[in-house]
């Protein structure tokens, strides 16, 4: 985990060929919800697709290096001390040897937080 103590994995599982879930809880307490920001914190789109890319590298039992990222939506601010839980919808497709797609969908309640297509490689 590269930021340590940021969230906890509640579950991650197997739904279907190539599709999983997981739920998560963000640690509202982190420092970096010090200084993003003050008084009002928000998770960071780039420790979003951090959670992602750790969840996937779970997935695939392998370290994962990110080529291209696409279709990138924000759709929604993810306010820690409001809505901690997130559900994440990953559908990983391709080959271990040479490219890995993922597809994800993270939400809280019923609000669609992110969407968004990343490429990985095996690193």
């Amino acid at each position: 985990m590269l930021l340590k103590d940021f969230y906890t994995v509640d579950k991650l599982e197997n739904v279907s060929e190539g599709k999983y879930t997981a739920v998560i809880t963000l640690n509202n307490q982190h420092d970096i919800f010090k200084g993003h920001f003050p008084g009002n914190p928000v998770t960071p789109g780039v420790c979003m697709m951090q959670i992602i890319k750790e969840l996937s590298q779970q997935i695939v039992g392998s370290s994962l290096f990110m080529i291209s990222s696409s279709n990138v939506k924000f759709m929604a601010l993810i306010n820690p001390e409001v809505n901690p839980t997130l559900k994440l919808e990953l559908e990983i497709s391709g080959d271990l040897d040479s490219e890995i797609k993922v597809k994800n969908t993270t939400v809280f309640e019923e609000t669609v937080a992110l969407k968004l297509t990343n490429t990985y490689k095996k690193a």
